[in-house]
């Protein structure tokens, strides 16, 4: 089952241990935005840029987008770090396994 069929917008790959987002040396995040996917949150950034660029709210309901979309881009990055993680360390185990059969 892919991330974006599932019906939740929590992240259960990171609870069953599959997918670990890189969150050393981040910044705390709200548990409503900490536990979103990676699909999740970049949807929700996407509707909060949408709503600023349409610039029909007011001044405190931008200063309230903006800083969720901070928030929401942060969470982002941390899976997207944690995945670059992930890959990096299958590709050296990869090149550790074919020099030891050579």
């Amino acid at each position: 089952m892919s991330p974006r069929s599932q019906s939740t917008d929590t992240a259960p790959e990171a609870a069953a241990g599959l997918v670990t987002p890189d969150t050393a040396g981040q910044a705390e995040l709200p548990a409503d935005i900490a536990d979103l996917s990676y699909e999740a949150a970049r949807d929700q950034l996407v509707e909060v840029v949408r709503r600023l660029e349409s610039g029909q709210g007011g001044l405190e309901e931008s200063i309230a987008l903006w800083e969720r979309g901070e928030m929401l881009a942060l969470r982002c990055q941390q899976w997207l770090d944690g995945a670059r993680e992930r890959l990096e360390d299958a590709v050296s185990a990869r090149r550790e396994a074919e020099q030891e059969d050579s």
